[in-house]
């Protein structure tokens, strides 16, 4: 039988993600409509998607644990620490989702298993 390493995620993104959305998505939005995604975020339930899903929505690249805040992701989930839930945004224009916040998160879970469900907010 395999043994799959057990990754846990809290209920609900930390406060400390909104931010670094907003700093994101201020990249390619502007003001009005950066703080609007947010607030929407906010308020939406989590949902959940397959780790390998989200990625083909993305079309991001898959970071390797070279990248430090993977490897730094992937060393929590060892020690059984939860991660944050992924922020996404729709991007019906390009047929897209923005990870708006927990690429690198995304990332780790990966290379544990492309099947994980990892929760999301998604607007």
């Amino acid at each position: 039988m395999e043994n799959k390493t057990e990754i846990k995620w809290l209920d609900m993104p930390e406060e400390h993600n909104y931010p670094a959305a907003e700093s994101y998505l201020g990249l390619i939005h502007d003001a009005q409509t950066t703080a609007d995604l947010v607030l929407r975020l906010k308020q939406v339930p989590v949902s959940s998607f397959k780790a390998k899903d989200i990625f083909r929505a993305s079309g991001l690249s898959l970071l390797g644990v070279s990248n430090s805040h993977v490897e730094k992701d992937r060393k929590k989930i060892l020690a059984g620490h939860a991660l944050s839930p992924l922020l996404l945004v729709r991007d019906k224009a390009n047929g897209k989702v923005v990870i708006a916040d927990g690429y690198h998160r995304l990332c780790s879970v990966y290379g544990f298993d492309e099947d994980t469900v990892i929760p999301c907010k998604i607007v």
